[in-house]
C-alpha cells in the first residue's frame, strides 16, 4: 500500500501553462505561500513543452507585457517582434520568475483528485515518484487546461461544443531547420494564401498532405533558418481521455514526414528543410467549459462589453475555431474577417464555479461558450486570467474571506488595470 504524504500551503495552483504560471507568480508576489504542481518536466505548458511559435492575440495584462520584455532581453538573436517565443529561453525565464516570487514547485507531478468537504474544496491529491500527497490549501486554482480537479470536485461543465460535445482538433507542433528565410513563405492563418507556379499553397497542402492534416501554417522563430510549423492534425480527440491523447500523439507524429515532403516540394525557401525538434506535449485546444457564476459568450466579445466586475481588460483575438472534422478553419471560425478591433473584458464571475467554494477556474477552462472560448484560449489572455486568479487568491487569503467576497476593484487595483 502506498503511504500518503501531507503538505500544507495557502494557494495551490494546478498546472503551469501560461495561466497557471501567472496565477502562481501573482499570488506569491502578493504575499501568499504558493505551491505549483506541473505534470511535465518544465514550466510553461503549451508555450514551452508544446513548442508554441508565438504569443498570438493580446491582453492588457501587465504580467504578460513583463514576460514579453524579459523574454526579448534573453533572446540571443534580436528580433523586432517581441511576441516570438524561444521555448528554451522561456523555460528558464519562468523558473527565474517563480524563484523570485518564492513559489514552491513540484514537477513531474499529476493532479489526481480533489479533497472536498461537501462543496468546499480543501486542496488536491497529487501523485509523483514520491507517492501520493494530499496538499491542503486555503485556495485551489485549477489551471490544468481541462479542469481536471474542478471536474473531480463535481463542478458542472459542458464538454466541447454545446450541441454535440465535439471539440477542436489536437496538434503536435514541430520546428524545421535549413530554411532560406529570405525567400521563405510564412502563412500565419488558415485564411492566408500564397500562389506559386505549382498552385496555391493551402490548396496544395490539402491535396498532398494526408487527411486529417492538410493545411499550411508556418511561423518565424527567434533563430536563423528555423521555422515553426503548426500543421499536424488529429480530429475526434477527447483531451480528457488518456487513450485519445496517445492516439493524437501517434497520429500527428506520423504526419510529420509527409508535411516535410510537401514543404520541400511546394513551398519556396523550404527546399532543404529538415525537422529539428517536436513538442513533448500534444496541443489540446478544447475540452471542458465549466459553468461559472457568469458564462462569457461570443456576443460579449463582439460588443467589447465592459463588465462591472472585470478583472481582465483589452483582451483581443479572433474566433479561432479549427475545423472539427478536418484541416483548416471551421465554418464557424473567423480570422482575418474578425471585425471587433477593440479589446474586451473578462468578468471575475467567469473564474468562480457555481456552488463550489475555495476554487478558482483559470485559463481556457473558465466559464465560456464554445465560440467565446476560441477567443479567450489565446495565451496572452490566459496570462491575464491567471494574473487575476493569483491576485484574487492572495486577497482571499489575506482578507480571510470567500472568493466570491473578494472585490473585483481590489483585484484590478493590485494588478494595475
Amino acid at each position: 500500500m502506498i503511504k500518503k504524504n501531507e503538505l500544507h500551503t495557502e494557494v495551490l495552483v494546478l498546472g503551469s501553462g501560461p495561466s497557471g504560471f501567472a496565477a502562481a507568480y501573482s499570488a506569491a508576489k502578493n504575499g501568499a505561500r504558493v505551491t505549483l504542481v506541473e505534470q511535465c518536466g518544465d514550466i510553461g505548458g503549451i508555450s514551452t513543452s508544446g513548442l508554441m511559435s508565438h504569443w498570438t492575440g493580446t491582453c492588457g495584462s501587465p504580467l504578460y507585457h513583463e514576460i514579453l520584455r524579459r523574454s526579448a532581453e534573453k533572446n540571443e538573436f534580436k528580433s523586432d517582434n517581441p511576441t516570438l517565443i524561444d521555448p528554451e529561453k522561456l523555460k528558464t525565464l519562468y523558473f527565474e520568475m517563480l524563484d523570485e516570487a518564492g513559489v514552491r514547485i513540484l514537477l513531474y507531478t499529476f493532479a489526481y483528485d480533489a479533497i472536498c468537504d461537501g462543496d468546499r474544496i480543501l486542496g488536491a491529491t497529487v501523485v509523483n515518484k514520491s507517492g501520493m500527497t494530499d496538499i491542503y490549501a486555503k485556495i485551489t486554482v485549477d489551471a490544468t487546461g481541462d479542469g481536471d480537479i474542478a471536474a473531480r470536485a463535481g463542478a458542472a461543465f459542458v464538454l466541447g461544443r454545446e450541441n454535440d460535445n465535439k471539440m477542436q482538433p489536437a496538434t503536435l507542433m514541430f520546428k524545421v531547420g535549413g530554411v532560406d528565410c529570405d525567400r521563405a513563405v510564412f502563412l500565419p492563418s488558415f485564411e492566408s494564401t500564397y500562389q506559386t507556379e505549382k498552385g496555391e499553397l493551402q490548396a496544395l497542402a490539402k491535396q498532398h498532405i494526408p487527411y486529417p492534416a492538410g493545411h499550411i501554417l508556418t511561423y518565424r522563430t527567434t533563430l536563423p533558418g528555423v521555422v515553426t510549423c503548426n500543421m499536424t492534425n488529429a480530429v475526434g480527440i477527447d483531451g480528457t481521455n488518456a487513450n485519445d491523447l496517445t492516439k493524437a500523439t501517434i497520429t500527428c507524429r506520423r504526419q510529420i514526414d509527409d508535411i516535410i515532403k510537401y514543404l520541400r516540394e511546394y513551398v519556396p525557401g523550404y527546399e532543404n528543410c529538415f525537422i529539428i525538434s517536436s513538442a513533448s506535449l500534444i496541443g489540446v485546444r478544447e475540452t471542458r467549459h465549466f459553468k461559472g457564476k457568469y458564462t462569457l459568450n461570443e456576443q460579449d466579445i463582439l460588443e467589447a462589453k465592459v463588465f462591472p466586475d472585470y478583472v481582465v481588460k483589452d483582451a483581443h483575438f479572433n474566433f479561432d475555431v479549427h475545423n472539427i472534422t478536418g484541416a483548416g478553419l471551421d465554418k464557424t471560425g473567423v480570422q482575418h474577417g474578425f471585425k471587433q478591433a477593440v479589446g474586451y473584458t473578462v468578468p471575475y464571475r467567469c473564474l468562480l464555479p457555481e456552488i463550489k467554494e475555495n476554487l478558482l477556474l483559470c485559463g481556457r477552462n473558465i466559464s465560456g461558450t464554445h465560440i467565446a472560448h476560441s477567443n479567450f484560449r489565446a495565451m496572452p489572455i490566459c496570462v491575464g486570467i491567471g494574473e487575476a486568479a493569483g491576485v484574487a487568491a492572495a486577497l482571499a487569503v489575506k482578507q480571510a474571506c470567500r472568493l466570491a467576497d473578494v472585490d473585483s476593484k481590489d483585484i484590478r487595483n493590485v494588478i494595475g488595470i
